[in-house]
């Protein structure tokens, strides 16, 4: 039997804390610890191997990897689900655990990311990608759609040959100016550019049915307020796209590309976009490029349901 005040003061660490508290739910990798807490792999598995001498967690190999499991006693336990509960951060663990497991479940997600790695590897005249998206644009059947962030305003330009209307917001004077002009000589009379903050965009409560934050949200000061008022905007059944960069250590993007984020980790968004209050949120790592710093395309889908949970 493990010692109680042994367990006790290892409890006393928050990171060992949520660690347990994630086992404890669901038996879990490295990896999937990694991605749910954000932190390194070496981190996580100090503290595992430290849980595990105490006796807290052991695991057991599936394939590849091991799967490490809560087993403390259930008076620790509940001793620890207490002490968590004073843990700021142990909301979002969870709120990124329900997104993983989530994926988990997506068995055919392995299957299309090979079928999505394979295009474009061999030549085949007039496919591309840039193609394919045109042709899905084409398709799109959504009535009001927002660009928030939209620079230029290149994919709202895309977005008004097939919506009845657009609205591209961007919060400096010169890209609405260009862009609008852009819509103009384009003739591309549904779309309208105005200024505003993606945190506080300047369109109507329940107005739209699609909204799309593409590779903007990073640049935003509070992201979870910019994905708040999406939702705020969006009519129940809308739907928010998001692009953005995966999580990446390229600090240099903060001065080249006026970068406030580092891009975001897929738990990290699904978690946002739970918080704001969306359902049938997706996300999957959608591009990689091959050039150094090989950014890396962060996808995320939500649907605006009836009202906020």
């Amino acid at each position: 039997m493990s010692s109680i005040l042994k367990s006790l003061k290892l409890l006393s660490d928050p990171t060992r804390l949520r660690i347990l508290m994630l086992v404890a739910d669901e038996a879990l990798s490295v990896a999937e610890l990694q991605e749910v807490l954000g932190m390194g792999q070496s981190r996580i598995s100090t503290q595992l191997s430290q849980l595990k001498t105490a006796g807290l967690v052991n695991d057991e190999r599936s394939g590849k990897n091991n799967m490490y499991s809560c087993t403390a006693a259930p008076d620790l336990m509940e001793v620890a689900r207490s002490a968590a509960e004073e843990v700021p951060e142990v909301p979002t663990d969870r709120a990124a655990l329900r997104h993983l497991l989530r994926k988990r479940k997506d068995s055919a997600r392995a299957y299309f990311d090979e079928l999505a790695g394979r295009f474009g590897k061999d030549y085949v005249p007039g496919r591309s990608w840039k193609a394919l998206a045109e042709a899905l644009i084409k398709v799109l059947n959504y009535k009001t759609v927002a660009d928030l962030g939209a620079g230029e305003g290149t994919l709202a330009q895309l977005l008004a040959q097939r919506a009845e209307k657009v609205i591209a917001v961007d919060l400096s004077p010169k890209m609405v100016e260009f862009g609008q002009s852009l819509a103009i000589q384009n003739g591309l009379a549904n779309l309208e550019y105005r200024l505003g903050d993606i945190e506080n965009p300047p369109i109507d409560e329940e107005s739209l049915d699609l909204a799309i934050l593409s590779q903007a949200l990073h640049h935003a000061e509070h992201p979870q307020r910019a994905i708040d008022a999406a939702f705020l905007i969006l009519k129940p059944g809308g739907r928010l796209i998001i692009l953005d960069l995966l999580q990446h250590q390229f600090e240099e993007a903060r001065e080249l590309y006026a970068d406030h984020w580092l891009g975001f980790s897929e738990s990290a968004l699904a978690s946002m976009l739970e918080r704001a209050g969306f359902t049938g949120i997706e996300t999957i790592v959608a591009d990689r490029e091959p050039t150094p710093p090989h950014f890396q395309t962060l996808l995320g889908i939500g649907v605006r349901g009836e009202s906020r949970t």
